[in-house]
């Protein structure tokens, strides 16, 4: 089939691998678990209740996850007003967002990228076609088959490699929003409780 499809297939197969490579270390990097661990909140706000939160503390924070990098953004100017305190976290979610989407930017072109290429294959594939026809008539099926396959194949390879990769790059952007906005959430609920607007 890659013989069939010509030289454009090259380019089609190392789309696919490329995509099978973002999607599964999107799949990694992505989980949950690693973006906004669960005990994270807890431990900075037993940190503040025991007024053992401090720059040290902050700065292996904003090490240990993203959500602990926005925690971290809002916790340095814990002694300026609220105000301040969400600019720096809404500031570092945007900055950590950009971290979370790497990648997902040469997917997106892939998937848009790959039915192109099978396009050109089609049009590559019927001038041979009717180069064939022009030179030998239409008396030789083979020669019109092997420029019609061509045509078809590419198309189809195209289709196979976008529609995945189209699908997950939506995917992964709409959890990229998500996990965003969780981690804003956290981080502005911890900043309420700091300055007496929320419960604890």
């Amino acid at each position: 089939m890659i013989q069939s499809g010509g030289w454009l297939m090259v380019p089609l197969l190392l789309c696919s691998i490329f995509a099978v490579a973002i999607i599964g270390e999107r799949f990694w990097s992505l989980q949950e678990k690693r973006i906004t661990p669960k005990h994270l909140v807890g431990q900075v706000w037993q940190w503040y209740k025991s007024d053992s939160l401090d720059d040290s503390h902050i700065e292996a924070l904003s090490k240990s996850s993203p959500l602990g990098q926005v925690l971290a953004a809002g916790l340095i100017n814990r002694h300026h007003p609220r105000a301040i305190m969400k600019e720096s976290v809404e500031e570092a979610g945007r900055q950590v967002m950009v971290n979370l989407e790497k990648y997902l930017t040469t997917l997106g072109t892939i998937a848009q990228i790959t039915p192109l290429l099978g396009l050109l294959g089609t049009v590559l594939g019927m001038i041979k076609v009717f180069a064939a026809i022009t030179v030998q008539g239409v008396g030789n099926p083979g020669v019109l088959a092997g420029g019609i396959s061509e045509a078809l194949i590419t198309t189809a390879t195209g289709l196979v490699i976008a529609i995945p990769s189209l699908y997950f790059y939506r995917h992964f952007r709409g959890q990229v929003n998500i996990l965003v906005l969780k981690m804003e959430e956290e981080s502005l609920k911890i900043i309420d409780v700091m300055h007496g607007d929320r419960e604890s």
